[in-house]
C-alpha cells in the first residue's frame, strides 16, 4: 500500500481545502518540480529543448485554457488557434509600437486581446450549444486568419503579414538560450496552471460545471448562464492568448498567420479529448501525447524498419507516423474514453489497495 491516507487527519478547514492533501501527492509534486526547474535543464540537450520540451510547455498552457471551456463548462469551441493568433499578434503590437515594455506586461496585454476577442465570439453560446457553437467558433478561425492578412495594420504595414521579434529580456535577463526559454515558459506554466486549479475549484469553477452538467437545472437554482459561460471563454482565451504570445514570442520569434492556422485549433482540442475533459492534469498528458509520440515514431520507425531488414523513405516514415498516431489515438479512446487522466487515477487507486485486488 504505497499510497495510503490511514493518519492522515485533517484539523482545519485550511488543510481540508488543500490542492494536494495526500502528502504523497505533496511530496511527487516536489519532486516533478526540481526535476522540471533543475534536473531538465542540467542533462537536456539543445534538440530536445527545441523539439520536445518548450513546445510541450507552450501546449500545455494552451491545453489548460482550452480545458476549461471544453471540459470544465462544456461549451465546445474550434477557434483556439484564433485566440493564439490574436494573443501573439496583440502581444507582439504592444511590444513593438510601445518602445521599452517589458514582455511580461507585453504577453499579459496580449491575453487581454484574445480575451476580449473570446468574449466576442463567445456571445453565441448565449443562444446556440454544441455543433452548431462549434460553428461558430470556427468563425472566429477564419476571421482571424482574413485579419492578420488583410488589415496590414496588425503586421506593422509588412506585405506578407510576417513578423518577428529580437531582443527578449525579463528583468534585465536575456531571453536567448534554449535553457533561458524553457525555465521563462515553465514558470509562466506553473503559475498559469496554478490559478486555473484554484479557479476550478472556487465558487465559478462550480458555475461552469453546473452549466456543463445541464444548464437548464444551473439557471433554476439560481445560476446565471450568460455570466458564466461568457466568463468561461474569458478566462480560457485569455490563457490561450497567452500562450499564443508565448508560441509566437520564444518558440517561433518570426512568424505568420499559417501558424496559428485551424490545425492548431484541432490539436488543442485532440489534446484535451485524450488528455482528460475536466481536469488539469489532463491537459499536461494530452500535450504530451501530442507533442513527444509523434517524434518518437520519427525517430523509432527506421530504426525498426532497419533491424527487420528493411528500408524506409522520409515519404513512408512521415506516413506511417500519421497512421500509427491516428490508430493510437482512436485505441486510446476506445480503452480509456474518459482520457489519460482517468488512467493516471485508476493507477492511483491500484497503488492506494496495493498488493490486495479492492
Amino acid at each position: 500500500m504505497f499510497y495510503r491516507e490511514n493518519g492522515q487527519f485533517k484539523t482545519s478547514y485550511q488543510a481540508d481545502q488543500q490542492i494536494f492533501p495526500i502528502q504523497q501527492d505533496r511530496w511527487f509534486m516536489l519532486v516533478l518540480l526540481l526535476v522540471a526547474f533543475v534536473g531538465v535543464p542540467w542533462v537536456a540537450t539543445e534538440y530536445l529543448f527545441s523539439a520536445i520540451l518548450i513546445p510541450f510547455v507552450i501546449m500545455a498552457m494552451a491545453a489548460l485554457g482550452v480545458n476549461i471551456l471544453v471540459g470544465y463548462c462544456g461549451q465546445i469551441s474550434l477557434g483556439s488557434g484564433a485566440f493564439m493568433a490574436v494573443g501573439a499578434y496583440g502581444a507582439y503590437n504592444f511590444f513593438a509600437r510601445l518602445p521599452g515594455l517589458p514582455l511580461i506586461p507585453a504577453l499579459i496585454l496580449g491575453g487581454l486581446c484574445a480575451m476580449l476577442f473570446g468574449i466576442l465570439f463567445g456571445l453565441p453560446s448565449l443562444r446556440v450549444r454544441g455543433l452548431y457553437l462549434a460553428v461558430a467558433t470556427l468563425a472566429a478561425q477564419f476571421f482571424a486568419d482574413w485579419m492578420f492578412l488583410r488589415i496590414k495594420w496588425f503586421t506593422l504595414d509588412t506585405p506578407s503579414g510576417s513578423v518577428s521579434v529580437s531582443n527578449l529580456q525579463v528583468f534585465g535577463l536575456p531571453i536567448e538560450s534554449d535553457v533561458s526559454k524553457y525555465l521563462f515558459c515553465l514558470t509562466l506554466l506553473c503559475v498559469v496552471a496554478l490559478l486555473a486549479k484554484n479557479l476550478v475549484r472556487s465558487a465559478i469553477g462550480r458555475e461552469w460545471m453546473a452549466i456543463r452538467d445541464m444548464d437548464v437545472a444551473a439557471a433554476v437554482i439560481g445560476i446565471r448562464p450568460m455570466y458564466a459561460k461568457l466568463s468561461a471563454f474569458a478566462v480560457s482565451s485569455f490563457i490561450i492568448g497567452m500562450a499564443g504570445a508565448l508560441w509566437a514570442f520564444i518558440y517561433l520569434g518570426a512568424w505568420e498567420p499559417s501558424a496559428f492556422s485551424v490545425d492548431q485549433s484541432f490539436r488543442l482540442l485532440f489534446m484535451v479529448i485524450i488528455g482528460g475533459m475536466g481536469s488539469i492534469m489532463g491537459g499536461f498528458l494530452g500535450a504530451a501525447f501530442i507533442v513527444v509520440l509523434p517524434i518518437l515514431l520519427n525517430q523509432m520507425l527506421p530504426v525498426v524498419a532497419g533491424a527487420l531488414g528493411m528500408t524506409m523513405s522520409t515519404t513512408v516514415v512521415s506516413h506511417a507516423e500519421l497512421m500509427i498516431f491516428g490508430v493510437m489515438i482512436v485505441w486510446f479512446l476506445i480503452v480509456e474514453p474518459h482520457g489519460l487522466a482517468r488512467l493516471w487515477a485508476i493507477g492511483k487507486q491500484k497503488l492506494r489497495v496495493w498488493p490486495f485486488p479492492y
